[in-house]
This record gives structure tokens, sequence and C-alpha cells, in this order.
């Protein structure tokens, strides 16, 4: 009896690792961290445990760089992942990696999964279609800077809480933090995303930077002048000042919309989401910020199963009520119309204020041919030569002149570069 009990229990154990091999695994390689990490891997466990056939595995790969380089070094070597999560300046990069990638709208027509390009907000979808309105990748974490205040901080130094929505209302609001006791006035998460990219933003590979203008030089000029005054501490190249943000160091931030899932977790302060500050002699500011996060690349060399699976996994990621949730626990744009109706009609915007800021910038005015988003060619070096030189301008190393000269001409000969190597 024992003998027949055991074999059972083999065969039946057996039988659950065959059912165990037989789900399809799809690879997805991310860069978030903190909250976001969590919230990550509650999607990839959502769909697990909505079907028996897939099963995704999220992997943090680094921050956006990092991920993208590993990715790279990847595909060469053969075992690239399925999913890629790459920052919005990889986008043209992407593109111009002609058998490396799958753009969606094949993958989705060649499994037979219904997917539909108008289903998805046109501010998010536009930046990550071809010059037909084909999605290439899919739109994931989608955001665009935003101004984040501390309202008790402003409370303590005899202010209302109202955000300043000028850069001279701005100036105004900081001297009087500072002479409040408050020693981080402002930070910024992103600096050349939020400074410089946001007053910009062009796509082609025939474009050239034209950074330097008198009024992003007079921009400049400004955080340098803040940095002098003591109202302005720089914080580095990426998203460090969220950080000090929601630990209550720095009274202000001007960061990414996504930010909030780690500043909700984190902050032990009231605080607010508005517009980014404007310049109100500029004709026509404030206009739309430009769109940012990233997207959802399929990477080549899989098997039609895996695929299935992938498309699958987005047609998940893109269902209302997964989209919903995804906006409403982190911050990030709901990609789709269909979500963004849903978190309205839930009366969302009136019980959270300030959560739809993100989707209010980025459609406050019909884009323009520089505000439609920009996408150049090796734009993640293009974006480290900006940092470079606003850095320079921060520490005093340089003014703001010499600086953005020199990043419009370091910049455009990267472009040069990807525009010799990406001939038609």
């Amino acid at each position: 009896m024992r003998t027949k009990i055991g074999l059972a229990v083999l065969a039946g154990a057996a039988l659950l690792s065959a059912t165990a091999r037989a789900q399809t695994e799809i690879q997805w390689w991310h860069s978030m961290q903190g909250a976001l990490n969590d919230k990550v891997n509650e999607l990839a466990n959502g769909f697990n445990a909505s079907q028996k056939e897939y099963k995704v595995v999220a992997i943090f790969k680094g921050q956006y760089p990092e991920s993208m380089t590993a990715a790279i070094a990847a595909f060469r070597a053969g075992n690239a992942p399925h999913i890629l999560q790459v920052f919005e300046v990889g986008t043209a990069t992407m593109m111009g990696a002609k058998g490396a990638i799958k753009p969606v709208y094949e993958l989705m027509k060649d499994a037979g999964e219904p997917f539909d390009a108008k289903n998805y907000l046109p501010a998010v979808a536009g930046y990550y279609t071809d010059s037909k309105g084909n999605m290439l990748s899919l739109p994931f974490n989608s955001s665009t800077p935003v101004f984040y205040v501390n309202k008790d901080a402003f409370k303590k130094a005899g202010l209302d809480g109202t955000a300043p929505k000028t850069w001279k209302e701005f100036a105004a609001v900081a001297g009087k933090l500072k002479a409040s006791g408050q020693q981080c006035v402002y930070s910024t998460g992103w600096p050349a995303w939020v400074h410089v990219e946001n007053f910009s933003g062009i796509a082609g590979t025939d474009t050239e930077f034209k950074i330097n203008s008198p009024q992003h030089v007079r921009h400049v000029e400004m955080l340098a002048d803040f940095a002098k005054k003591g109202l302005f501490t720089y914080s580095g190249r990426k998203n460090e000042a969220e950080a000090r943000f929601f630990s209550g160091e720095c009274a202000m931030l001007t960061s990414s919309s996504g930010a909030q899932a780690n500043i909700r977790r984190n902050a032990k302060f009231d605080f607010s989401v508005n517009f980014l500050p404007y310049h109100d002699d500029i004709k026509g500011a404030p206009q739309n910020s430009i769109i940012g996060g990233a997207s959802l690349w399929v990477m080549t060399g899989k098997k039609p199963a895996e695929y299935r699976g992938v498309t699958k996994f987005f047609s998940y990621l893109s269902s209302t009520s997964v989209q919903v949730d995804w906006h409403k626990s982190t911050g990030y744009v709901p990609i789709t119309n269909a979500a963004y109706e849903v978190a309205k009609k839930d009366g969302y915007y009136e019980k959270v204020p300030g959560a739809d800021i993100a989707v209010r910038q980025l459609a406050n005015k019909a884009p323009t041919a520089n505000s439609k988003g920009l996408r150049f060619g090796n734009y993640v070096q293009g974006r480290e030569v900006i940092e470079e030189e606003m850095e320079g301008v921060f520490a005093g190393k340089k003014d703001a002149k010499t600086a953005m000269d020199e990043a419009a001409r370091r910049g455009n000969e990267i472009l040069r570069k990807f525009q010799a190597a990406n001939k038609s």
C-alpha cells in the first residue's frame, strides 16, 4: 500500500512539474525603485494570477541608462529580455535599432491580439508612434515634470501654502523660505529634462540643438543665481532630489509626476502638486509640458509562443482597471482614454487635488512644433553633455552662455554621428 501511495505521490509531483514547465516565461527588465518597484511586481503577479499559460518575471536592472546598456550587451550576446523598459530619451535610438526591436503594432497584429493606437491618450501615444501613426513601443510609465510644494514648510515661513506660478513669484517665495531657516529651499530631479528639454524638443535625424538661445541661457543663469543665494541646492542628474523632498529637507521640488508614489509613501507633511513655474515675459507661456517616463520595447529573436505571451501581457497592462489603479497608485499618466475617463467619473481628481496636474499640463495648449517632445538619436549621451555643462555653471566654473554654447556644439556632434550611422 505504501508503495502504491508513494508512486501516486511521485506521479502527482511529476504532473505538477510538467504543468509548471509548460508555462512560457517572459522576462521584463525595468528600472523602477522603491514603491514603484513594488507596483511593477504587483503588475507582473496580477497578470500571472489571471491566467496559467504565461509567467512574467520582472527584473530590476538598474536606472534607465544602466538597464539600456545592459540590454544592448545582452542583445549582442543573444540573451536579451523579451521586454525592455526604455526612458523617453532613448526612443529615437531604439527606433533606429533595426533588427533589435519588434514594433508593437506588428507584434499585436501577428498574434491577432485586439489593438488600436487611438485608444491611448494622444499626448502619450503620439510620442511612441512613427510618421504613419504606427505604435512602435507600448507607453507604460508616462509622466511629465511637475512642481511639488511642502505646504507645512510654507506655513512655517508665513506663506499660505499656495505654489508660485511664475519664476518671479518663485524667487520671492524662495527668499521667505530661506529667511525662515529652511536650509534646502528648492531642488530638482532630472535637471536636463525639467530645465532644458521642457524649453525645447523636436524629432528627426537632421535636427540640431538650439539650447543656447537667450531664453535658455537666462533660465540657467537664474538657477545659478538661486544656487549662489542658497535658494537652489543641486542634487544630481537623476531623481536624487526626490528623497530630499519627501524627507522634509527641501521645501520645493520639480521632478517627475511619477514621483508621487514614493512621496506619498514617505512624506510626513502636507504637500501639493502643481504646474511648473513659467517665465511670464515669454510669449505664449505657459505652453504644454513634454512627455517623459518610459515605454516598453519588445526585443527580437524570441519564439512565437513567447511573443503571444507578450501581447497578452500588454493587453493586460492596457486594461482600464489596471490603468486606473496604476495611475492612482503612482501619479503616472493613465495611458488610455478609457482609464482617464473612469478616474474623472470616479471623482478621483476632486478627492485628490493635483492628481490630474500631469494630464492637464501635457494638454495645456495645442503642442507647437517644438513642444511635442524630443526624439534625438543617441540622446542618452546628449543629455549627459547638457548635464555636465549645467553642473559647471552651478559650481561657478562656467558662465551660462559659455556652457550652453558648448552643450549645443557637443550635442550637435553627437547628432551628426547618429545621422551618419542611420542614413536610409
